[in-house]
């Protein structure tokens, strides 16, 4: 049976993650309150933007750019988008 979390995104119980996706404390917040699926979601927003905005994670302010959008986008606030971006059709 999988571990079920209240996330903070959809605001419903979902499965949750299976480990905490960092180390320390932020870690452990997002392993108890965010679900698989809104962490596969936020997981492809990152790429779309480290690709689309060329960043590197080797710098010290994208790296920050990308916390604060992912806080963002986990409490459904107004976040960056890839701007070329165009999801496919269906």
């Amino acid at each position: 049976m999988s571990r079920k979390v209240l996330c903070r995104k959809y605001k419903k119980e979902l499965p949750g993650l299976i480990v905490a996706p960092y180390p320390g404390p932020k870690g452990q917040e997002i392993y108890e309150t965010v679900s698989q699926q809104a962490w596969q979601e936020w997981q492809a927003q990152q790429t779309m933007l480290i690709n689309e905005k060329q960043l590197s994670l080797m710098d010290l302010e994208s790296r920050k750019y990308l916390q604060q959008e992912m806080e963002k986008f986990l409490d459904n606030e107004q976040h960056d988008k890839a701007e070329g971006y165009v999801p496919p059709k269906e």
